[in-house]
């Protein structure tokens, strides 16, 4: 498998849940965390939405982690360095810088831990138990980004 360009595409009902959860931040509703990402489509210009669940660790800084691989707001994000975060009427402005392959080890580790049960499936039998070497294999397949 080239993790490079791992993307694992909505089938079966996600679609039809993915609206329905793409409302509740909407709404103003976080579940665990999750916000509604906003970011500007790298042809288009124009506002591209989905929901994410926002990472925070104990030190404060946060992250996104994209549990389907290289989708198209990972490309965009990437394009545009930057976007919204947003949870009903408030909206925080955001940069973005992408976390290399070797340091994302501890941080797939925490987002398996605090998410594994909704995003487990996308991590094709790797969880929170797995070891560095298991971690560090999987890692490029999984975009992670630094947010300030």
């Amino acid at each position: 498998m080239d993790h490079s360009t791992r993307y694992i595409s909505p089938a079966g009902l996600d679609p039809i849940v993915g609206r329905i959860f793409n409302l509740l931040p909407k709404l103003g509703i976080s579940v665990m965390g999750s916000r509604l990402l906003a970011v500007r489509g790298r042809k288009s210009g124009e506002w591209r939405t989905t929901m994410v669940n926002l990472m925070v660790r104990e030190d404060g800084e946060r992250f996104l982690v994209a549990p389907r691989g290289h989708t198209q707001w990972v490309r965009n994000l990437r394009v545009a360095g930057g976007g919204e975060l947003r949870l009903g009427r408030k909206v925080e402005v955001f940069t973005a810088a992408e976390v290399a392959d070797a340091d994302k080890i501890p941080l797939l580790r925490l987002y398996l831990k605090k998410w594994g049960w909704e995003v487990g499936r996308f991590f094709e039998g790797v969880t929170k138990d797995a070891t560095d070497a298991e971690l560090a294999a999987i890692a490029p397949g999984f975009p992670v980004f630094r947010l300030s």
